[in-house]
């Protein structure tokens, strides 16, 4: 498929270290690594942030589990630049305010890099912390523009506008509709923002936009007018750029009024399967840009998925996939700068800073990844479709 170079910025993921992969089995949790580390204390201390509880549960854990998960590898592999790493979690709740009392808990804990936060609202508010305080930041699933505002924060995940512009050229190039209707969250960033860039990309495409409602977070339980817009349109393809829980409501409606057109979504629609008490089967056929694919048939996203679901009980889904690929970054940009974690901790954000602008990166997301110094990532975009109750790959 098209690699989308106009449109995505770089991100090189680092190749993950040889034979990554098969030290999963002995992880150990964050207290245990810090006991096991060197004998002078020395270690690199790497925080996550992400929402651990409440409606988007479902993206925190999946990027701090993940997150765990490859510190649990690099420290199976002897760590980086020979010392190991010390790994904490916090939960923000989906709240920005509580993502800042997050940073501001993991910074008394001594942390040197942040892999966070997990959304877009939160990693802007903690920015404003990382930034003051000169720490390298590396959010793996924070696409608003405004996450990358400052230069030492960057990104592993699309940003809102190129998953808008992606997500158009893709629906055309494939032919996957003639009349499209979008229902989108106007109270919310992410999702205005790839509404926005889509609506604008659509131009002259072989599709119509014939219809397009907004709902806010003060009204995202009855979804009737917006669909019954749709249906009377003659929409064949819903644009859903919004996150699977009010998708779900959406789907779940729609097949009461009988309303069947193909549903397409963005990142954010990752995790619909797990929604408590949803009908699975509703989901069927709708389809999602995305960098991860869990079915695919590499080593690297096999023996991934295999030690993610042994320790976690699951498929790991596309923001595991970006959070495991941030701390290998980070990994690659240290090495690549003989970073200690004696440094200061504004000596190891300009070091990792200088790293990410000459570092090219092999994960799971992208077989090749690049940064620029904007902080934007570039790699190919891939999609998915529900099938049988799994994520299965579109292309």
């Amino acid at each position: 498929m098209k690699k989308f170079k106009d449109l995505l910025s770089v991100t090189l993921v680092s190749a993950m270290l040889a034979g990554t992969i098969a030290g999963c089995g002995n992880a150990t949790e964050a207290t245990s690594t810090e006991e096991s580390a060197q004998a002078d204390g020395a270690v690199f201390k790497i925080g996550a942030i992400g929402p651990l509880t409440g409606g988007a549960a479902a993206y925190g854990n999946a990027v701090c589990n993940a997150a765990e998960l490859a510190v649990d590898e690099i420290n199976a592999a002897g760590g980086i630049n020979g010392y190991q790493v010390a790994y904490s979690k916090e939960d923000d709740e989906l709240n920005a305010e509580k993502s800042v009392n997050a940073y501001n808990t993991l910074k008394d804990w001594g942390m040197q890099l942040l892999v966070g936060s997990t959304t877009s609202a939160c990693s802007i508010a903690v920015s404003e912390y990382t930034k003051q305080d000169n720490m390298f930041q590396l959010t793996p699933s924070g696409s608003a523009e405004d996450c990358v505002k400052y230069d030492n924060v960057f990104r592993v995940c699309f940003s809102d506008p190129n998953q808008g512009i992606a997500s158009a050229q893709y629906i055309d190039e494939h032919s996957l509709a003639t009349k499209v209707g979008i229902i989108y969250d106007s109270s919310d960033v992410y999702s205005n923002g790839i509404y926005q860039k889509f609506v604008a990309e659509s131009e002259g495409k072989n599709y119509e936009v014939v219809s397009a409602e907004a709902f806010t977070q003060d009204n995202n339980t009855d979804f009737s007018v917006q669909l019954q817009k749709a249906k009377d349109a003659g929409a064949d393809l819903v644009f859903l750029p919004i996150y699977y829980k009010d998708a779900s409501l959406i789907l779940t409606q729609a097949n009461t009024m009988g309303y069947a057109p193909t549903f397409f979504g963005v990142d954010g629609m990752d995790g619909i399967l797990t929604v408590e008490n949803f009908d699975t089967s509703l989901a069927e056929g709708l389809m999602l840009l995305t960098p991860f694919a869990a079915d695919a048939t590499d080593d690297l996203t096999v023996n991934f998925v295999t030690n993610y679901q042994e320790k976690y009980g699951e498929v790991p889904n596309q923001f595991a996939a970006d959070a495991y690929d941030a701390v290998y970054i980070i990994k690659q940009a240290l090495e690549a700068k003989g970073a200690t974690p004696d440094m200061s901790v504004s000596d190891i954000c300009e070091a990792v800073k200088s790293a990410m602008t000459e570092i090219e990166a092999t994960g799971l997301t992208s077989s090749k990844m690049t940064w620029d110094a904007s902080g934007e990532p570039n790699k190919e975009p891939k999609a998915v479709v529900i099938k049988d109750g799994a994520y299965v790959s579109a292309d």
